[in-house]
């Protein structure tokens, strides 16, 4: 699977014109569904005067399973938010948003013609968007001695993981991100270089997006 990098701040976006309406397409990484929806809805604010602003979103949990969402926005069924849909799961992406905003230009399209169109916004986005690869990861909370901070970052730069959530106080609690195929070597070596005195703690697994090379 793969996703975007673009923000919902600033997310890839092009445009074309198809009799007289334009169709402006703008794409996203989101993390949730929830996210995606906050993303249409400011979409919706930058173009008050637009007539539709259909979206479809697609987001996996790191155990594989896909969740969708999408909508027509009034424009006819099938003919808007599937079309935006099926560009998503045909370039096999997902944490991502696509909202396909039209200023309809006084000329009717049929419904052929809005599916053509809307799918073509839609891919135009995902064309200027910034694609990145997903890696599973798992998430581990884990509580260290000061002493102990050093050695723990050496590790997981030779794992290509990452640190995350540091809390500083008598000691330091932090979330660490392992990618999902170096979780066992994590943990032993963890085990061995602090004699069993720092356990890491399993949390989930989530989705991380690697930039393509």
């Amino acid at each position: 699977m793969q996703t975007i990098l673009n923000t919902a701040d600033q997310p890839a976006h092009d445009s074309l014109v198809e009799k007289k309406s334009e169709f402006i397409g703008d794409a996203a990484h989101v993390d949730s569904l929830d996210e995606a929806l906050a993303f249409v809805a400011a979409i919706r604010e930058q173009h008050p005067k637009a007539r539709h602003v259909a979206y479809a979103a697609v987001c996996g949990g790191a155990d594989g399973r896909l969740s969708e969402r999408m909508s027509d926005d009034g424009e006819p069924s099938g003919t808007a938010g599937k079309p935006i849909l099926d560009v998503l799961k045909q370039s096999g992406t997902t944490d991502c948003v696509i909202a396909v905003t039209r200023y309809f230009g006084g000329i009717l399209l049929g419904s052929g013609g809005l599916v053509r169109a809307y799918s073509s916004a839609a891919s135009l986005a995902m064309k200027s968007a910034r694609a990145a690869r997903i890696m599973t990861a798992r998430r581990y909370r884990v509580r260290l001695d000061y002493p102990q901070l050093a050695r723990f970052q050496q590790i997981l730069a030779q794992l290509d993981g990452r640190q995350e959530d540091e809390e500083y106080a008598a000691d330091i609690q932090l979330t660490a991100v392992i990618p999902s195929d170096a979780t066992a070597r994590f943990e032993e070596r963890v085990r061995e270089t602090f004699n069993a005195a720092v356990t890491p703690e399993p949390v989930d697994m989530v989705n991380i997006p690697v930039p393509l090379d």
